[in-house]
């Protein structure tokens, strides 16, 4: 029999991927009463899985899908203040060949083609500078240097790259953690009085006398729960139309494409930090970005994703097709020996009855049905980058059901860990190693872009390596195990080392295995 809350939450919340963590955090900041649940890990599936960049989105132009680039570009400076341990600026080459060619559909090819139609095909240099000149002022920037030009021959850029490309722009962006991101959303959500609960499926949610009664269970336990609440948040992701259709069957027109983005790391190909920003001749774009030091991140792909239900994997012909794209461009070919790892996930766009995949757009839409009586926010697409911004977004929708909300207050707001300038990260290194003097380099680094102010926490009162309790490899200790379980919402092994690190990378399978036992004895104690 299920157990009935006799409490009723304002707002329930399908969903642990950074929409549904980003709308508890702000919603819970403006006193509303906030349940969460995600059937599995937090950013298990799409929020995990991203190129992981705070970006305008510079090929979105070409769609004239201003409004959304501006948002995205205004807000990457507003989140970098915020997170600057998990997130930082990165400088992107764009090489440029007048030979270049594509096969594009986009507005501003066809515009180009009807105007100009010796040009049917290309992107010329003048429209790319136009671009990075949009790029460069729609936002506002303050913090982000502006477009230059390089020469490859003679700039360390162009060292890896094939001798054909003499000329490239260099312009702006940020790298985000994008699963720590919903982590971090996560902690501050529930500092602020929000119930974040993971493992824990929503099996049926139905309107009784203007509230919804949504019945829950844990995995771990099987044990069921009803919960009332006033409003309900479908921000399901991939899974948004199966929660609209089996779980609360609501009637919408809405409806979502799912398209499958893969990946591929491989050891790095470079050594310089900075990434580069590859155009294809079919008209997409891809980015080879400096990973985890030691590694090259290639990626993404645009393909249609028709079940969510089934896990999306980076296919051979995926591999194949981002192996041959970075071939044309690095003098030294890419093939499918060199990956190490691949992953991939499903972006849950909303269908504007864009012909392709790629056409589709990234922008998102909120749609409330309020007809049957309890009102349902259901989240359609989005990005990243304007995560912040959706969830202000769904909190105006959500003000139109609680009189006299406060108002925005995220911007600017650090999230755990956060508390320090942009520029203060090597300070923040240094400071750990004369705290911690037993801590390499290395290890100090990545412990402050994993969590910031909060590393003397994690590493409590050590004063030597073995005070942390037991090693599993590649610098992860108990002590910071314990803090991942007991702090960030972590189950099992691969919940730490593929989405609050990526010490997957580094460690064995042994040593994942040894670390995955250790974590179930220690929930069993």
């Amino acid at each position: 029999m299920d157990k009935r809350d006799s409490q009723i939450t304002d707002l329930f919340i399908i969903g642990g991927g950074i929409n549904g963590c980003g709308i508890a955090r702000d919603a819970a900041g403006r006193g509303l009463s906030v349940m969460l649940a995600e059937m599995n890990d937090l950013a298990s599936a799409t929020s995990s899985a991203s190129t992981k960049l705070f970006h305008g989105g510079l090929r979105y132009l070409e769609y004239f899908e201003i409004r959304l680039v501006r948002e995205a570009l205004i807000e990457r400076e507003t989140l970098l203040r915020a997170m600057p341990h998990i997130s930082w600026p990165m400088r992107f080459v764009l090489p440029y060949h007048e030979d270049m060619r594509f096969d594009a559909e986009t507005p501003t090819s066809k515009l180009l083609s009807t105007v100009m139609p010796w040009m049917r095909g290309r992107r010329p240099a003048w429209l790319i500078r136009l671009g990075l000149f949009l790029y460069d002022h729609l936002g506002g920037r303050k913090i982000l240097p502006g477009t230059t030009s390089l020469t490859l021959h003679t700039a360390p850029e162009g060292e890896p790259l094939q001798e054909k490309f003499e000329t490239a722009y260099e312009y702006s962006d940020c790298w985000i953690e994008d699963s720590r991101l919903v982590v971090l959303n996560a902690r501050d959500a529930e500092s602020r009085g929000a119930q974040i609960m993971v493992r824990t499926e929503v099996t049926s949610a139905e309107r009784v006398d203007d509230l919804w009664h949504i019945t829950i269970r844990n995995k771990d336990s099987d044990e069921t729960r009803l919960i009332r609440a006033k409003m309900l948040i479908n921000a399901g992701g991939p899974w948004v139309g199966d929660i609209i259709q089996t779980k609360i069957r609501v009637n919408s027109r809405e409806g979502v494409r799912l398209v499958r983005g893969s990946h591929i790391v491989t050891p790095k190909l470079y050594d310089h930090d900075k990434c580069y920003f590859f155009q294809g001749e079919d008209g997409r774009i891809i980015f080879a970005i400096p990973y985890e030091q030691d590694f090259t991140l290639i990626g993404t792909t645009d393909q249609d994703h028709s079940d969510p239900s089934v896990p999306p994997l980076c296919t051979v012909a995926e591999q194949d097709y981002l192996c041959a794209f970075a071939s044309k461009y690095f003098q030294k070919p890419v093939t499918r020996d060199d990956v190490v790892w691949t992953y991939s996930g499903v972006r849950p766009l909303y269908d504007d009855g864009a012909s392709s995949a790629t056409a589709a757009t990234r922008d998102y839409t909120l749609k409330v049905d309020a007809q049957g009586g309890a009102p349902v926010l259901n989240v359609f697409g989005g990005k990243i980058t304007t995560y912040r911004r959706l969830a202000e977004s769904a909190l105006e929708k959500v003000a139109e059901h609680f009189p006299n909300l406060p108002g925005p207050w995220t911007a600017g707001v650090a999230l755990p860990g956060g508390d320090f300038p942009v520029t203060g990260v090597q300070d923040q290194i240094a400071r750990l190693m004369i705290d911690y003097p037993f801590l390499s380099q290395p290890w100090a680094a990545r412990l402050i872009r994993a969590y910031g102010t909060e590393a003397t926490a994690v590493l409590g009162d050590a004063n030597q390596a073995s005070d942390l309790g037991e090693d599993f490899g590649a610098t992860l200790s108990a002590r910071e195990v314990t803090w991942l379980m007991d702090k960030e919402y972590a189950h099992n092994a691969e919940d730490v080392v593929w989405r609050r690190n990526k010490l997957g990378l580094r460690l064995s399978a042994d040593q994942i295995a040894r670390l995955d036992q250790w974590m179930g004895e220690r929930q069993n104690t």
